[in-house]
This record gives C-alpha cells, sequence and structure tokens, in this order.
C-alpha cells in the first residue's frame, strides 16, 4: 500500500513539474512573417577580413536591405591619446546611416562587440582601476553628448554581456561601477538603455533589472576552449521561452531582444584562419536555415545577426553568395512592414 502512495505522490509531482513548465513555456510566438532583423557591424573585423569597411557598409545597406543596426562607439578608436579625440569614422557610420533611416542601438563602453571583447586605448588600460573608471564615464559623456542629436539612434547599450566575466580580455568586472556608467548615460539623454547577456551561460536576471531593453546572445554551434573541443548546445526553442519568462519574475525591462545571433563560424581561432572543413563545424548553408527555423518558435521578435562580415567576405572572397543572399530575403521581410 505504502509502494502505491508513493507511486502516485511520484506521479503527481512530475505532472506538476511538467505543468510548471507548460506554464513557464508560455509565451506569444510570431509567425515568421513578423520578426524584424537586424545586424551588428564592426570595421575592425571588416579590416581583419581584408574587406574595405565602407564598401561594406554601404552593401549592408543599400544592397542587402538592413534597417536595423547595432554599431559600436569603440573607444580605442576614438580617443587614441587622451582627450583626444578622432569622431571622423563614427561621425561618416552614423551619418550615412541616417541618410537612409536605418535605426540603431550604438554600444558604449569599455567591453563592446567583436574579440578581445575590451577596447581601450593603452594610456587607459594601463591606468589605475579609480582612473580608469573616471575616464570610461568621460568618454561615455562625449560620446552620448556628441550623437544625442541624432534621432535614428533608438538606443544606447552600456558595456557589451558585462556579466559574462570569464569571457574575453577585460578587467575584473565591477557591478557597482556598471551602475554607475547607466546612471551617466540617462543622466545625459532620456533614451532607452539596453543591457545585454549570454543566451546560454548566464542567468538573465542581474543584466535584465538594469535593463530598459535586454538583449540575449543565440549561438548553437560553438569552440569551447574549457572542453577542447565543438560543441552543440542542446538546447531547443522553449529554453528561451522558459528562461525569460523566469527572469520576467524578477525583472521588467520593456522590452526582450535577441542582440546576437549566430550567423558565422565560432572556431578555435579567428575562422578566416579555419579550413573549410573547420568552419563547417559551426558554420553551413544548413546550420544557417536551421537557425532561422530555429527562431521562430523562441518568442522573440526582434534578432540582430551577428557575421554580416562573415557574409560580404564569404560572397567575395570565396565566391559562396549563400549568406549574402539568404539574409537579403530576411531583411526585405523585415522592410515590408
Amino acid at each position: 500500500m505504502r509502494i502505491l502512495t508513493w507511486a502516485k505522490y511520484i506521479f503527481l509531482t512530475i505532472i506538476g513539474l511538467f505543468f510548471i513548465l507548460f506554464v513557464l513555456s508560455w509565451t506569444h510566438i510570431y509567425k515568421a512573417s513578423e520578426l524584424e532583423y537586424g545586424v551588428t557591424f564592426s570595421s575592425q573585423q571588416s579590416k581583419d577580413l581584408g574587406l574595405d569597411p565602407k564598401t561594406v557598409y554601404l552593401a549592408m545597406f543599400d544592397d542587402l536591405g538592413v534597417k536595423k543596426l547595432r554599431l559600436a562607439a569603440y573607444w580605442d578608436q576614438l580617443e587614441l591619446k587622451q582627450n583626444e579625440y578622432n569622431w571622423d569614422e563614427l561621425d561618416w557610420q552614423i551619418s550615412e546611416a541616417e541618410k537612409r533611416n536605418v535605426e540603431l542601438i550604438l554600444v558604449i563602453g569599455q567591453r563592446v562587440p567583436r574579440w578581445p571583447e575590451c577596447h581601450m586605448p593603452d594610456w587607459a588600460e594601463n591606468a589605475n582601476t579609480e582612473d580608469r573608471q573616471s575616464a570610461t564615464l568621460s568618454y561615455i559623456k562625449q560620446v552620448i553628448s556628441r550623437y544625442k542629436r541624432h534621432a535614428n539612434i533608438k538606443y544606447w547599450q552600456i558595456e557589451n554581456e558585462p556579466f559574462l566575466k570569464y569571457f574575453g580580455v577585460c578587467p575584473t568586472f565591477d557591478k557597482n561601477f556598471l551602475d554607475k556608467e547607466i546612471a551617466e548615460a540617462k543622466s545625459l539623454d532620456t533614451r532607452p538603455i539596453v543591457v545585454t547577456d549570454s543566451g546560454e551561460l548566464s542567468l538573465w536576471i542581474p543584466a535584465a533589472r538594469r535593463a530598459d531593453v535586454f538583449g540575449t546572445t543565440m549561438y548553437r554551434d560553438t569552440y569551447s576552449k574549457v572542453f577542447n573541443s565543438y560543441i552543440h548546445y542542446p538546447i531547443e526553442p522553449v529554453f528561451f521561452r522558459v528562461k525569460r519568462n523566469i527572469a520576467n519574475l524578477f525583472a521588467h525591462p520593456q522590452d526582450w531582444i535577441v542582440i546576437e545571433l549566430q550567423g558565422e563560424p565560432w572556431g578555435k581561432k579567428a575562422f578566416q584562419d579555419l579550413s573549410q572543413a573547420e568552419r563547417d563545424k559551426t558554420m553551413t548553408p544548413a546550420k544557417f536555415q536551421d537557425t532561422v527555423k530555429f527562431i521562430q518558435k523562441t518568442g522573440f521578435k526582434t534578432f540582430y545577426w551577428w557575421g554580416i562580415e562573415f557574409w560580404y567576405w564569404e560572397k567575395t572572397v570565396n565566391n559562396n553568395p549563400f549568406y549574402w543572399e539568404e539574409a537579403k530575403k530576411l531583411f526585405n521581410q523585415s522592410a515590408t512592414k
């Protein structure tokens, strides 16, 4: 009799857990035609691939049809010498986007997109913590003060995946200083602040609590230095729906977006230095198409692709226009809304 009683409890517990999972996984699922797409662009990544950044940048708008762009204000390029700013490249990028009514997320901070994650000028990197943080706040003030007149800048992103402390070549993370950076940005302008976090390797809650708009990454095939091997995350779309709903119990951003959606290889070194066989372990046409199907079930509406420079490099250097042309279909679909 006792065995039957325990069996009943176990059965009810399992049913209860499935019910909780069902409730937590519920969210609105957007139709494929409702999804919106953007990209992250890096002039330095274009240069590393032997491409002309301006050519890639303009092709991204005029051929691919990008209307949502995440752009980094690289501190090590803007303020090579302390208090001496060179705005030429960023001025041009923002101006060309504005001409085409492209909506921008401008990323500011010590840590912004692309390896080694933190992009500080040497003079700041070699300074003590107090002086470096003071200089960071000054740089944030300079950037926002210069560009807040541009109406096509919709969001300021402060730092990039700041809570992913073990990834990148960066100073020791200080969440109190992150709060100061966000406060500085809010004191200068009223536009929403984007804070981002890893989709697979973090809890989201500390970042989401600080965000007006929260952005997650979404990578499915990567190279792990920890395991010294390529891995495919055994994650289904429901993982992101459940994770978002749990985080939403503790944090309430205005919106949730995918800030980096994998669209390029991730290997043990830069993908241009890998063989085709190595690149194929983490990105192929089939994987790209599967990702498009995958995201339609995640409950997110807006996705910023990571890999625009790879697509252009594949098209112009390797005579493989697949990624560029497939992405063009998505951006054309997005532009019709």
